[in-house]
């Protein structure tokens, strides 16, 4: 039987699970396991993320991003696959689409890298672009490990299953810039802001941006809109945890329409955090998710041959 619809993203609080009684960190859990199993997207408060410092850094993000191209190309490092530095507009193409989304991006990965992680790279001509990146990295970095411990009891883990698997993970906050358009009779016929797509993490965290347009879809086939209240972030459920729990937590395609024509001369700014474990993590479907109802879906593969594989097919990697 289909669980209920649900007509908008449901709310919890983190401190439920962190500091709560035994029945709240219960009901926590559960409504989390709900949120993923249904609708794929959940919205959290108490995350540890400021309004100050999500103003920071949306303000040094605009200052990079309002520079000319060829100051940010210093930045760009094709060597690197989009993996760290500045990537560039029309170099990244949805799954299964043509046409390449109208946005460019900035990625700060793992602030201390271990074994063949490449170093961050970061803008000299902003310089707090590195200090505020790193602190919100590691916000939301503890953030998605708490959340990923909820998510190991409501799946019958260990609380602590994750743990090892996500530390010093490969994961990428990615400032967004969807930029202006200011003749949109010269887009290319179907480029967006980001096309259908699901993510290839474990989870996302996003905090709110700085206009609409995400948009999710409904398992009835309709999209909604997403907007997260000012003291939320939207935490979203990815490819490599759908596999690993044989879509029983699902992956939601979501997608960041256009705006209406005479807004797309403005900007959009957007910062997700691709929270990734380590590249050995081993993706194979659990034993537990598996059954005579719901056959396996996927072949087993690592975290790190999947996102190779994602890349490729991003265009990012050839």
């Amino acid at each position: 039987m289909e669980p209920a619809l649900l007509d908008q993203v449901p709310s919890l609080d983190l401190a439920d699970f962190t500091s709560g009684t035994a029945e709240q960190k219960e009901k926590f859990v559960a409504d989390l396991g709900a949120a993923f199993t249904n609708i794929g997207f959940v919205a959290i408060k108490n995350h540890g993320l400021s309004d100050e410092l999500r103003g920071q850094l949306y303000e040094t993000v605009r200052q990079f991003f309002s520079q000319p191209d060829e100051i940010k190309k210093q930045y760009e490092f094709p060597n690197l696959f989009g993996q760290r530095g500045y990537i560039s507009k029309g170099k990244e193409t949805a799954k299964g689409f043509k046409v390449a989304d109208l946005k460019e991006f900035y990625h700060v990965g793992q602030p201390e890298p271990v074994g063949s992680m490449p170093s961050n790279v970061f803008p000299k001509e902003v310089p707090d672009f590195e200090k505020y990146t790193l602190e919100v990295y590691r916000t939301f970095e503890n953030a998605g490990k708490t959340l990923l411990r909820a998510i190991a009891i409501y799946l019958n883990l260990e609380e602590d299953y994750f743990d090892d698997k996500v530390k010093n993970g490969d994961s990428l906050l990615r400032a967004l810039h969807y930029f202006p358009i200011p003749n949109p009779e010269l887009v290319p016929e179907g480029a967006v802001r980001a096309a259908a797509h699901g993510d290839i993490n474990l989870i996302t965290l996003l905090m709110g941006a700085s206009a609409e347009g995400l948009e999710v879809l409904r398992r009835d086939g309709q999209w909604i809109a997403i907007t997260a209240l000012p003291d939320q972030i939207v935490v979203n459920v990815g490819d490599m945890l759908d596999r690993l729990t044989n879509h029983k937590l699902k992956s939601t395609i979501h997608r960041v329409v256009n705006p209406p024509r005479e807004k797309m001369g403005t900007s959009r700014y957007s910062i997700p955090f691709f929270m990734h474990p380590r590249a050995d993590m081993d993706l194979t479907c659990l034993e537990s998710c598996v059954t005579l109802e719901y056959p396996k879906l996927y072949t087993d593969m690592t975290a790190g041959e999947f996102l190779d594989e994602r890349l490729r097919e991003l265009g990012l990697k050839k």
